[in-house]
């Protein structure tokens, strides 16, 4: 059995684990558009605030690919596939054979149409390690910065390189910062924490024409500027799979296997949908502990061996300046909110289930407990949901519950 992966991220190597633990000896040719070994994108902030380093950002050991048995090759682009030969054609026009083939092409930045945007020059995007390594060569101690976009990509960017520029001025259309994950009064609390930090905001408001060096608001305003990072947002990259004849909705479809509508092609990772087990819907969670599952899922099933993902709930934990926060879920249903001090929680409930949650603040311990109650859609009249709310423990449960999970 010959397999290839088109990928390097996390449902990449989660795809190859999977494989590995149902045949250890197929041959596996991972083609990876990036010539970097596999890193952990969510690091790319901390390396340019310089908290970490290449060698830690790795997501597996140097030794990975050859322990594994995988052919990898890095700085390669996959240019189509084509189902009916089972073959994959190269940019240099190679073509490459398989028996199963997993799509984890990723997103890719989603750069607006805005008037003048072609005459920037220092404009960049904010989504790999290439984008990071690109944005911090034009860098400078006087660099007045501009980032389009609020919400996580753009907040995280602006961390990683406030203290190394003159300024940093955000714009989004939402009325709020990572409108995406928080309600209103969690996002108040992360604005303000952010504007001590030397953070500018621009909310409801956005460019709608640039001249080189200034933007053109639609509030009517102007905003000078020496480097622009257009951070509003992603899209799944589906291009080959749609190309190929594959079904494409938000992302590539596929069942909770993994397998996409074309014959032993699999899709895994933020290009394809997800069920979300908190609102019941298929979209696309781009979230690398989503990614993981889904590509180790999709793996065993290449490899003959049966498993399903169907778990998959919105999730993000991150910390801003020193803030930490985790969401999970949706804020769908009654909000049940806390706020204590710095901290602040709020958990939203519908038909007696946990459906979301939002915690900011020094309140994150055992987080996890609340996320189980989401995924394993457990009834709140059977645990103590009151105490729970204060501390997240075990002992909340009931004991024969605790005997099911630590058996």
């Amino acid at each position: 059995m010959g397999y290839v992966i088109i990928g390097n991220s996390a449902a990449a190597i989660g795809c190859v684990e999977g494989i590995r633990a149902v045949n250890k000896t197929g041959g596996i040719t991972l083609l990876s558009q990036e010539r970097f070994h596999t890193y952990s994108r969510p690091l790319i902030s901390y390396l340019l605030e310089g908290k970490t380093d290449l060698e830690r950002m790795k997501y597996r050991p140097d030794s990975f690919y050859r322990d594994m048995g995988v052919d990898a090759r890095l700085g390669v682009t996959v240019t189509a596939i084509r189902p009916q030969e089972h073959k994959v054609v190269c940019g240099t026009g190679e073509e490459i054979p398989y028996d199963k083939l997993l799509v984890a092409t990723g997103s890719v930045p989603f750069v607006p149409a805005i008037q003048g945007l072609e005459e920037v020059e220092r404009k960049f995007t904010f989504l790999s390690l290439e984008d990071a390594q690109a944005l911090e060569a034009a860098l400078t101690p006087e660099s007045r910065v501009f980032i389009l976009g609020a919400g996580l990509i753009g907040l995280k960017c602006a961390e990683g390189i406030a203290k190394r520029v003159k300024s940093v001025d955000i714009a989004d259309l939402a009325p709020q910062v990572l409108p995406s994950i928080l309600d209103q009064a969690a996002a108040r609390r992360v604005q303000a924490h952010l504007e001590r930090q030397g953070l500018r905001f621009h909310l409801g408001d956005t460019a709608v024409r640039f001249e080189p060096g200034r933007a053109f608001l639609k509030s009517g305003g102007t905003l000078d500027f020496d480097i622009l990072v257009v951070a509003v947002g992603v899209r799944p990259n589906v291009s080959l799979v749609q190309e190929a004849g594959g079904q494409v909705g938000k992302g590539i479809v596929t069942d909770d296997t993994g397998l996409a509508t074309l014959p032993d092609v699999y899709a895994a990772g933020d290009c394809c949908e997800s069920a979300d087990l908190a609102t019941g819907e298929h979209r696309v969670l781009a979230l690398l502990p989503n990614a993981y599952l889904q590509g180790e899922c999709a793996g065993k099933n290449m490899a003959g061996s049966p498993a399903r993902f169907d778990q998959a709930v919105a999730m993000n934990a991150m910390g801003l300046f020193g803030l930490h926060l985790i969401t999970a879920g949706s804020c769908r249903g009654e909000a049940l909110v806390q706020e204590d001090g710095g901290d602040y929680k709020a958990f939203f409930v519908e038909d007696g289930l946990l459906k979301g949650y939002i915690l900011v603040g020094d309140c994150l311990e055992n987080a996890g407990v609340y996320t189980a109650l989401i995924r394993e859609q457990t009834p709140l009249s059977t645990v103590d949901f009151s105490l729970l709310r204060q501390h997240p423990r075990f002992a909340a449960f009931s004991q024969e519950r605790r005997r099911e999970m630590f058996a």
